[in-house]
Order: structure tokens, then sequence, then C-alpha cells
């Protein structure tokens, strides 16, 4: 059985521009998720992130739009995880509101023992990437210690 679609939507005060580079952009992306990524932001392109030193997630770009939308497959590719490499897709769309940007992150087919986990995890990163794309420093991520178990 799958969990219920993980749906998250938060506001960044910085344009759409600025927040999708946080999305696609290595360098960037490891200020808020990540110790290290492998980014190919166009259909048929890699998504890899090594957010732990242990746990790797794999992906492929479905569909890029800039400044607005990126879906991409996601899962890990280690066989102990619940939630295979390709196994699940991430959607994620800006919207420019103001001066600022509404991120809302979708993530369905997940499996239901892995719904809560990824839950949390969402909203630990979004809100890292709202700190971050904001010009602030989230610090140190606590999830980012190999001892911590993702997926």
């Amino acid at each position: 059985m799958a969990a219920d679609p993980i749906v998250k939507v938060i506001y960044i005060e910085a344009p759409p521009k600025e927040v999708f580079e946080f999305l696609t952009d290595p360098a960037k992306m490891v200020r808020w998720m990540g110790l290290e990524a492998e980014l190919d932001p166009h259909p048929g392109g890699k998504y890899r992130l090594d957010p732990n030193g242990r746990d790797v997630i794999q992906g492929t770009y479905l569909e890029v739009v800039p400044n607005s939308k990126i879906v991409l497959t996601w899962g890990w590719d280690q066989p102990c995880h619940r939630v295979p490499a390709g196994s699940t897709t991430v959607e994620i769309q800006l919207e420019a509101r103001g001066e600022g940007t509404s991120v809302r992150l979708t993530h369905p087919e997940l499996p239901a023992e892995a719904g809560d986990n990824h839950e949390m995890g969402w909203g630990h990163y979004l809100s890292r990437l709202k700190i971050t794309a904001e010009g602030g420093d989230p610090g140190r991520d606590p999830f980012a210690d190999p001892s911590v178990r993702h997926g």
C-alpha cells in the first residue's frame, strides 16, 4: 500500500530564478542538502545526491522548465532502502509571489512504510533551502552524519 502523497508548500523571499539555481546547480544544492551532487538538469539528465557519505539518491530528470518546474525520478541506489532508485517521482513547482517564490514539492508513490521518514525529511530540507536561498546559513546539517539512516 502506498503512503499519501507528500505535499509541502513554502514561501521563499527570493525570485524564482534564484531558487531554481539552488535546485539545479550542484555547488548551490549542497549548501542546503547533501555533501555531494551530480546534477544534469534536462530531460534524461542524471540526478545523483549523496546526503551523508553513505546513502545515495539517484534519479533522472523527466521535465525541466527553467525557473518554474522540475520533475525527476527519485530513490536510493542501495538495495537495503525501501524506495529503490527511480521508483518514485518528485515534482517541484516554483511560482512568483510578490518579491518571492512559492515552492510546492510533491512526492507521491512512496511505500507506506517510507512516508513518515520522507515527510520529515522534506520538511527538514525545505526549511534549509529557505534559509539558504534567502541568503542565510542553515548551519551544519545534522542529517549529513553517516550514522543518520535515510530512506
